[in-house]
């Protein structure tokens, strides 16, 4: 549709101002967050406050809003592309951080321009505005390099594409989950080279419903730990092997670890990253 003369100013100063914004920029101070709800069963404070007035919609007051969209449709014309997704920003303790940071809590993002304030990203909640409201917001830049832009990009991937693995490989590889948990942020030699490593990976084949399942897991080290202290890394993954044998389907169990460039592209995307503390069987949470 044609854009009226008169109005292509609007447009332009729009877009002038966002071509700055970027996924991860946000707003502070009073601003309210909107959501919709069923008046027969209000399940929050905001929404049960409104609930005998007629109404489906509740609003609550938040420290500030956090932009998702991702940068490439922030710069784009606002006729091509006229709303933003955007996140409430919360406060949390210095505990809750930690355990963000750690990956144990998805449904927060850290915003690194903001994290030793204690406000977050809530990603349980999302909303949509149009374009010409962030425009006139203060930019607060909430990512400063292409580094911590990856980080933020990939707390949002993770919040939505957690594997949700068969419950029997759940309860099998709880024992690895658990020693894993409880060493990470000890000072210990395991719980020193369990922070050298950047993920876990695992594979399934013929796949994951099979009969019979043969399960690789990569245990994914930095680039340049090529040994850990001295020693080589097989003594520590004997004893990470150990603690799966095999059992049921899952008959034949192997294990490495090694650099990401060691993978070829094709064994990365045939498997999924075990996010140990957030494996769970239907209504069941193994670790929190």
């Amino acid at each position: 549709m044609a854009v009226p003369e008169q109005e292509q100013p609007q447009y332009d100063r729009v877009d002038a101002t966002l071509q700055a914004w970027r996924q991860g920029d946000c707003v502070l101070g009073e601003h309210w967050f909107i959501h919709r709800f069923d008046p027969t069963v209000p399940l929050t404070e905001a929404s049960t406050a409104v609930s005998d007035q007629g109404v489906d919609l509740a609003e609550s007051a938040v420290r500030g809003l956090v932009v998702l969209t991702q940068t490439c449709d922030i710069v784009r014309t606002s006729r091509e592309r006229p709303f933003l997704e955007v996140a409430p920003i919360v406060g949390v303790s210095a505990q809750v951080t930690h355990e963000i940071e750690r990956g144990r809590r998805p449904v927060y993002a850290i915003i690194p321009a903001l994290r030793t304030r204690g406000l977050v990203a809530d990603l349980d909640r999302t909303m949509t505005i149009e374009k010409a409201v962030a425009a006139q917001w203060a930019r607060i830049a909430g990512c400063r390099s292409d580094a911590e832009a990856r980080r933020f990009a990939l707390a949002l991937v993770r919040k939505r594409a957690r594997v949700a693995f068969p419950d029997d490989f759940t309860a099998w590889v709880a024992r690895l989950q658990a020693r894993l948990l409880e060493r990470h942020d000890r000072q210990s030699e395991e719980g020193r080279a369990l922070r050298a490593l950047r993920e876990i990976r695992v594979r399934a084949a013929p796949a994951w419903d099979a009969p019979t399942v043969e399960v690789t897991f990569w245990f994914i080290r930095e680039e340049e730990a090529i040994d850990f202290e001295g020693q080589r890394w097989d003594t520590l993954l004997g004893g990470w092997l150990q603690l799966i044998p095999a059992t049921g389907r899952f008959r034949h169990i192997h294990g490495a670890v090694l650099a990401l460039e060691d993978l070829t592209a094709k064994e990365y995307v045939e498997s999924d990253p075990l996010d140990l503390d957030h494996l769970s069987t239907r209504g069941v949470v193994i670790s929190e």
